[in-house]
């Protein structure tokens, strides 16, 4: 680093610096009683004791390895979970991400004006596939967060967590969150797991379980469009921090690296890929979604394909494959001419393989769903609903300014995550001064920057909800960037 602070990066801004994606750490036995009264309220005894029977806990990453051995991980090849994720040497930092208070008191010091966190070890729950328990959990959580960060709304706002097992349990827990308990953010995870249903039929349940990952979409278990419709109308724009780390093929029962290096990026490129292809952002143009974390270079990758892919595969040009267009006489003329002793001598052979009927899809156009005229379509949803979570010291955020070296000219929506709390920052003052190293090494410019540690974050909060920085240190600096977005 060049040795200039976040405090001084923030001192010499014209703009307040928004954290998209800020977490702290529960404390467990506090979050435990809150937990169980609410089990109990909801469920009553049997729900809590279903709860305390399983192994669903928040995740403690100092004690997660628990009883676990290599031997047992590789028998039923168990990815090696996330451990030793909280700060320990700066015990400020290790305070800090557990108290409010004390994050709220240094703000300023660590050059942020706004937070949207959300938490940890309960990201958890958003994994638990038993829907009634799964609700039950996040309405606890959620309970709880809402109290505890209440006095500090002017600075943070906390993200509740949203199950999304069925459409209808994700819409009871966002009204309840919004409407009763005020929150104005909140994380989804970016897939249910399902079944297999022949391996369920065949074999009934089994151990460990074989699943799918349905990512709300594209060929979804459920219509989810009642959810993204409820996300619209409460102007809630859903925050997404999952990862395939213990769902990916190539999952290590031994490396937590092997698991997590791009792990949140993969899972972002297929639930992006679902509601694009699934037709859910046409049928939702107002619908904001945060990726949280897993940069930006995946989308860039993703928005580049899915335009290569249209290009080529679009209902009018993928006639241009069907194999039944193929002129067998004069192939055969050409083989008859250019081909070998053994290609003429099965030249009848050859002439009823080139003329078999072709098979086809029940839908010719994979894109149908999403209506597609011109890959501007492609552009405008990754421009407008999609942004996408970058921590500090990510220097491919450059990827997402860079309009020349993408399809015509989309600049992607970066926000400027500084995951405070957590294992990758080493020391809490210092994100936003690691972000501004992107400006300093003629990365991005001042203007870039702006857009990516606050216009992006007030387009996708304060876009669908213009009240959403409401009687916060940042209102009037989001109302003159609202005005100056509406009239650009």
């Amino acid at each position: 680093m060049s040795g200039i602070t976040s405090a001084q990066v923030r001192a010499g801004l014209d703009h307040p610096v928004i954290d998209a994606d800020g977490h702290f750490v529960e404390m467990a036995p506090i979050l435990h009683d809150e937990i169980i009264e609410t089990l109990v309220e909801l469920g009553g005894v049997g729900l809590r004791d279903r709860y305390l029977a399983s192994s669903v806990r928040p995740t403690d990453t100092s004690v997660i390895l628990g009883s676990r051995t290599l031997t047992g991980a590789r028998d039923t090849w168990s990815s090696m979970p996330s451990w030793w994720g909280w700060p320990t040497e700066n015990v400020r930092d290790r305070a800090t991400a557990h108290l409010p208070g004390l994050l709220y008191e240094r703000l300023d010091e660590i050059g942020i004006d706004f937070a949207v966190l959300y938490p940890s070890m309960s990201l958890s729950f958003l994994e638990v596939d038993d829907d009634e328990l799964a609700a039950a959990l996040c309405r606890a959580v959620n309970r709880h967060h809402a109290q505890v960060f209440s006095k500090y709304s002017d600075r943070m706002t906390v993200g509740a967590l949203i199950p999304m097992n069925s459409p209808t349990s994700g819409i009871a827990e966002l009204r309840y969150a919004v409407e009763e308990l005020g929150l104005k953010a909140g994380v989804i995870a970016a897939y249910a797991k399902r079944p297999i249903p022949k391996l369920q039929r065949d074999h009934g349940t089994l151990s460990p379980a074989v699943y799918r990952l349905d990512h709300f979409g594209l060929d979804s278990e459920f219509d989810y469009d009642p959810f993204w419709q409820a996300c619209v109308d409460l102007r809630f724009s859903p925050a997404v921090h999952s990862s395939v780390q213990y769902h990916d093929l190539s999952r290590s029962t031994s490396s937590y690296v092997f698991n997590h290096v791009n792990g949140i990026a993969k899972c972002h490129e297929a639930l992006a890929k679902s509601l694009f292809l699934g037709g859910v952002t046409h049928r939702f143009p107002a619908l904001r979604i945060g990726f949280l974390e897993g940069g930006v270079a995946w989308a860039s990758m993703l928005y580049t394909s899915l335009i290569g892919h249209w290009d080529k595969r679009n209902r009018r040009d993928i006639m241009r494959l069907d194999p039944d267009r193929l002129d067998v006489a004069e192939l055969m003329r050409y083989a008859a001419s250019h081909g070998d002793d053994t290609v003429r001598a099965n030249a009848d052979r050859l002439h009823d393989w080139f003329s078999a009927p072709a098979s086809r899809p029940a839908e010719l156009d994979e894109f149908a769903a999403a209506m597609l005229e011109r890959p501007e379509g492609i552009r405008d949803t990754f421009v407008t609903n999609f942004f996408m979570g970058c921590e500090a010291d990510d220097p491919l955020v450059a990827w997402a300014f860079n309009a020349s070296a993408s399809p015509m000219g989309a600049r992607l929506g970066a926000l400027f995550g500084s995951d405070v709390s957590h294992w990758d920052v080493r020391d809490m003052t210092e994100p936003v001064a690691e972000a501004w190293e992107l400006v300093e090494h003629g990365q991005i410019t001042r203007d870039d920057f702006k857009e990516f540690t606050f216009t992006n974050a007030v387009r996708l909060h304060a876009g669908p909800n213009p009240d959403f920085f409401r009687g916060t240190v940042v209102e009037a600096a989001v109302d003159a960037e609202l005005a100056g977005l509406a009239s650009s």
